[in-house]
């Protein structure tokens, strides 16, 4: 299995998470800014909630996602009040026949005093066993 790890961050809580994913699959964690131009069976894709939404920057990186190149997306990703990006992602991935996999994870996220400290080490420990537990299925 091949795979590629990117991420939008705002506050630095996703590159964080973004980097420990990367780590345990033994790839580099780049913002969206770099395109998926290789083949990958898995992109772990790193992002947020903000003002209710995912970003336009992320929509936008998923749009421009190239079928033939990305097998499906696994998302993660943190938020000081909100759940999950989830569906979401899933409804962008969508719109260019990309598969999400059942599989995500999420964690507190630190935004203006809100969530002091996370994600913690605890956090990027869970999420490197998440990108395992993808790895070893």
């Amino acid at each position: 299995m091949t795979y590629a790890v990117r991420y939008y961050t705002k506050s630095g809580n996703t590159k964080r998470l973004a980097e420990a994913v990367a780590a345990e699959l033994g790839v580099e964690a780049l913002p969206i800014s770099v395109p998926v131009d290789e083949k990958v069976d898995i992109l772990f894709l790193g992002n947020s909630y903000y003002a209710f939404t995912i970003d336009p920057e992320v929509r936008a990186f998923v749009s421009r996602l190239d079928k033939n190149k990305v097998g499906k997306i696994a998302n993660f990703g943190s938020a000081a009040m909100l759940n999950s990006t989830f569906k979401k992602v899933k409804a962008e991935a969508a719109k260019v026949g990309i598969e999400m996999l059942d599989k995500e994870f999420h964690c507190k996220g630190e935004f203006k005093g809100i969530n002091k400290g996370r994600p913690n080490a605890d956090d990027l420990k869970a999420a490197a066993a998440f990108a395992r537990s993808i790895k070893e299925s």
